[in-house]
């Protein structure tokens, strides 16, 4: 006689342990937060007024473009890839909505073309990236300098987003306490990075994702969408990108095929100091936002010096994000 099958056990989660934590999976994100309330702490002692809600709220406001587009770098990195076009996005769809609005167009319907046009550029280069098994770095490449071109094809001047209601938008503001007040571009980045971290950590994407730069080879053996999750991974990108470009366009109030120019490297910096390892499979979005917030500090800390030449911040960053770099082939190295 068989025995009846017994009932399958429920799944039970636990909490992770110290020793879990310890672990090279989230190494890089405690060193992140280290560095960051390190970085936040010695500021504040220097100087009077840097422990202030103005000046914390104005690290999101002055730093939301590059928080968006690193968000959707987050996802590309994740996955092994890299997007060096996404800087060119920015200054192309912002040049697109002033240019559009300046012609009589709605702005938005000039907004939704700009959106739609940074995702059909990131749906094209992953689509080729997939198809064509291309190197992300060349295609992405490629991508800069379109959309660049693209840009000044547009216009060489800057060009001023006067219809009324850009202007509304750049003086939106939520009040949560008397005499402080969050603006928009804030607000809109806090909102995407909250949405891309439900997403990476809570749906099928997500997973996906992290499946795919964890192990490529072993995630198409399992079954899992891979080229669609791809091409969807650099039209997110892409999407970041042009919306970035709208949020920037909106605070500077105008629109200039110049902008973004070397934001692609800030954001992969962010990445990186963020916790996000460059073979993929490992990092997250809350760990982009620290890294964000980090090259914020470092900024706002040396405008506060204001003897200090701006260029100290890229040295600094560059041996923070060096550090990150030795960091993770140290960890990646142990690992295998």
């Amino acid at each position: 006689m068989t025995s009846a099958p017994t009932p399958a056990q429920p799944l039970s989660y636990s909490r992770p342990s110290a020793r879990t934590w310890l672990s090279g999976k989230y190494v890089p994100l405690l060193a992140t937060l280290v560095v960051c309330a390190s970085l936040y702490i010695a500021a504040a002692i220097r100087y009077e007024y840097f422990f202030s809600w103005g000046v914390f709220i104005n690290f999101f406001r002055e730093n939301a473009a590059l928080g968006i587009v690193a968000v959707g770098m987050t996802f590309v990195i994740l996955s092994g890839g890299i997007d060096l076009s996404v800087g060119s996005v920015l200054g192309c769809t912002g040049i697109l909505v002033a240019t559009l609005t300046q012609n009589g167009w709605h702005p938005l319907a000039a907004v939704s073309l700009a959106l739609a046009l940074g995702m059909a550029l990131g749906f094209a280069m992953g689509s080729v990236i997939h198809f064509f098994k291309l190197a992300p770095f060349l295609v992405t490449l490629a991508g800069l300098f379109l959309a660049r071109g693209i840009a000044t094809s547009i216009s060489l001047n800057s060009i001023g987003l006067t219809h009324n209601l850009f202007r509304a938008l750049s003086e939106v503001q939520l009040t949560i306490a008397k005499g402080v007040s969050i603006p928009l571009a804030a607000m809109m980045f806090v909102g995407v990075a909250l949405m891309a971290a439900l997403v990476a950590l809570f749906t099928p994407f997500g997973r996906n994702v992290y499946a795919i730069g964890g192990d490529e080879h072993s995630a198409v053996l399992m079954g899992l969408p891979v080229g669609r999750t791809k091409i969807a991974i650099y039209t997110l990108s892409g999407f970041c990108a042009a919306l970035a470009g709208v949020v920037y366009s909106i605070s500077i109030g105008s629109g200039n095929a110049t902008d973004g120019v070397g934001l692609e490297l800030d954001a992969i910096a962010a990445v990186v100091i963020g916790g996000t390892l460059l073979t993929g499979g490992v990092g997250s979005v809350a760990g982009t936002v620290v890294g964000v917030l980090i090259l914020a500090i470092i900024t706002s800390a040396l405008n506060f010096e204001g003897s200090v030449s701006s260029w100290y911040a890229r040295i600094i960053i560059g041996g923070l994000l060096l550090i990150f770099l030795v960091l993770q082939k140290l960890l990646t190295r142990g690992k295998a």
